[in-house]
C-alpha cells in the first residue's frame, strides 16, 4: 500500500521534531511541563483565526497546534512512555467505539441522537460518577461554569436529576 502525501508529510514532520529535539539546545531542553502553556496559547490563536474566518491564519495555528501534539509526543518518546503512533492509535480506537451508527449496525435518527449516544458511551468509557468528573480543573472558570450547566440541563432533559 503507497503513503499518501498526507501520511508522507505527517511523517516527516514526525522525524523533523525528533531532529530538533536531537540537534536543537532549546528543544532538547523543553518538557511536558516547559511548553504546556504554549498548546493553550496556540489554542487560542487558533480559535481567533476561526472566529475571523482566516483560512491564510488557520493554516498556521492548526499547524501550530499540531506541532504541540507531536513536540508533546516526542518528549514523552524520549523519555520511553508513549509516541504519536500510541496517540494516534487511542484516537482512531475512541472514534469507532463512540461511532457505532458508523463502524457498526446501531441506528440513528439525528444530531441530537448522536450527541446523547457520544455522551453515554463516554460515561461508561471513562466510568465517570460525578457531574465535574471529566471538565478540568485548570479550564477557565466562566467555561467551566458553562460545562457544568450544560451537563446539569442535559441530566434534568434525561430525567437523571431533578431541579
Amino acid at each position: 500500500m503507497e503513503c499518501r502525501e498526507e501520511g508522507k508529510n505527517f511523517q516527516r514532520l514526525i522525524d523533523i521534531v525528533a531532529k530538533l529535539r536531537k540537534e536543537c539546545p532549546w528543544d532538547r531542553e523543553q518538557t511536558n511541563q516547559s511548553i504546556k502553556k504554549n498548546l493553550i496559547e496556540e489554542a487560542y490563536e487558533l480559535l481567533e483565526a476561526i472566529e475571523e474566518n482566516n483560512n491564510k491564519e488557520m493554516i498556521e495555528e492548526l499547524g501550530d497546534v499540531l506541532l504541540q501534539v507531536v513536540f508533546h509526543s516526542q518528549i514523552k518518546k524520549d523519555e520511553g512512555s508513549f509516541d504519536i503512533n500510541d496517540v494516534i492509535k487511542y484516537l482512531i480506537d475512541k472514534l469507532i467505539y463512540r461511532h457505532p451508527h458508523v463502524f457498526g449496525e446501531k441506528q440513528i435518527k439525528d444530531v441530537e441522537e448522536v450527541l446523547n449516544q457520544w455522551d453515554k458511551l463516554k460515561q461508561k468509557e471513562k466510568n465517570r460518577k460525578s457531574i465535574l468528573d471529566g471538565i478540568p480543573k485548570r479550564m477557565p472558570a466562566l467555561m467551566r461554569a458553562t460545562k457544568v450547566q450544560k451537563k446539569l440541563q442535559k441530566l434534568v432533559l434525561i430525567g437523571q436529576i431533578q431541579i
